[in-house]
């Protein structure tokens, strides 16, 4: 049997770790083994007739204009489709392009968005501030309690709205009963997915219809570069999310795709380490006399531990602290650690803290930030690529000073 034969040559056969190093790969003449970076803006055509047929969208795959398509941008779109479970994909310049995208393409003036409260700062921004500016009003819920989605619902809702676990208290929004709500109303459900990662919970099976990313995190994972990437059903994708980003042109430049597609090689196994890790570190900060919770989403102690069992296949790479003694122990902790880097980034090689009272959520008010958790002892904690051993130590350090 000739190679042609071969079932893993259909990409659908091929697992999520394959589809990380070669999903989507279109090699040129020159038969390279890394993708080709395509660092060019335009593109010429063999005849006015074939320019005429690919701006009607009559050949299929040409390119025009690198703010519309480029062939490296392709290749990470493709990719991240195939280890999500995605017809199709489009990239963005960075993650909340994507979510803004996501969002306003999918509304029109007089529609209602139904939203978790428990949002990234800037996420809550474009649902409460961005959206009213083009007359789409909102109503935000607690996410926990999935009846709390079906009481908001309106005639007029369109959309609902959550990042499940949720950035930085890792509540978990129940995805399958979210999205039969908001079908049963009519309604499309976003689910940013960021935290939990594409390598551990698959909201589109879930029954979600659009997913987000902020490719800057996990899929870059090296602090390099800006990325963002929403994923769904070919009609969406192809419809109001290409049309959005052709015309406001948050595009994803061919240079990041690049180093992205770099990121996702290594992807799966940078993810398992950190996970591993944020067990163990989870684990041994539990019992500390300092500390006054841990959160983490497959700790037996935490609230929605079942369900974050059910939607998550592991707990992933993130856990949250609540340091006694306020701001001022969270402080004391995070200014004595040697190892973990003070950053509001997350989903890096190197481990990172935040106090997201003073920096992802400060332009929030004390009473919402309260509302959601967001307490001025919590600390967020991204795992890192370093021996575990030498987190949990350079921690108790920091809590000895607290």
């Amino acid at each position: 049997m000739s190679k042609q034969n071969n079932p893993l040559r259909d990409p659908k056969n091929r697992s999520a770790a394959t589809q990380m190093v070669h999903g989507g790969n279109n090699r040129t003449e020159f038969h390279e083994t890394s993708e080709a970076l395509f660092l060019n803006s335009g593109y010429s055509y063999p005849s006015s007739e074939h320019a005429e047929l690919l701006f009607q969208n009559k050949i299929p795959g040409g390119h025009n204009y690198s703010r519309f398509a480029n062939p490296t941008v392709d290749v990470f779109q493709e990719r991240m489709a195939l280890i999500e479970g995605a017809e199709a994909g489009r990239a963005f310049a960075s993650g909340m392009a994507a979510v803004t995208n996501a969002v306003m393409s999918q509304v029109r003036a007089g529609d209602h968005i139904v939203a978790a409260q428990a949002l990234f700062g800037g996420c809550r921004y474009v649902v409460e501030d961005y959206a009213p500016r083009f007359g789409v009003s909102s109503t935000l819920v607690d996410g926990r309690d999935p009846e709390n989605f079906a009481r908001a619902m309106q005639p007029n809702t369109r959309l609902v709205f959550v990042e499940t676990p949720t950035n930085p208290t890792l509540e978990l929004v129940d995805i399958k009963a979210v999205a039969e709500i908001a079908h049963a109303h009519g309604a499309r459900l976003i689910v940013d997915n960021v935290f939990a990662t594409a390598l551990y919970q698959k909201p589109l099976e879930l029954g979600a219809d659009l997913v987000t990313y902020s490719a800057t995190k996990h899929i870059d994972g090296q602090g390099r570069v800006l990325g963002g990437v929403v994923l769904g059903s070919r009609e969406l994708i192809e419809g109001d999310i290409h049309t959005f980003l052709r015309q406001t042109g948050a595009t994803l430049s061919a240079f990041n795709a690049w180093v992205l597609l770099k990121g996702l090689e290594t992807y799966a196994l940078r993810i398992e380490r950190m996970t591993d890790s944020a067990e163990k570190v989870a684990a041994a900060l539990a019992s500390h006399p300092k500390v006054e919770r841990v959160i983490y989403p497959h700790d037996p102690n935490h609230p929605q531990c079942d369900l974050a069992r059910r939607q998550m296949s592991r707990g992933s790479t993130l856990l949250a602290i609540d340091v006694k003694g306020g701001q001022e122990g969270a402080f004391a902790l995070s200014d004595n650690l040697a190892v973990i880097l003070i950053s509001n980034n997350l989903g890096d090689a190197r481990s990172l803290i935040t106090h997201p009272r003073t920096t992802t959520h400060a332009r929030l008010t004390e009473e919402v930030r309260l509302e959601t958790g967001v307490t001025p002892g919590l600390l967020r904690l991204s795992i890192g690529l370093e021996d575990p051993d030498d987190l949990i130590a350079d921690l108790m350090y920091g809590l000895d000073q607290v």
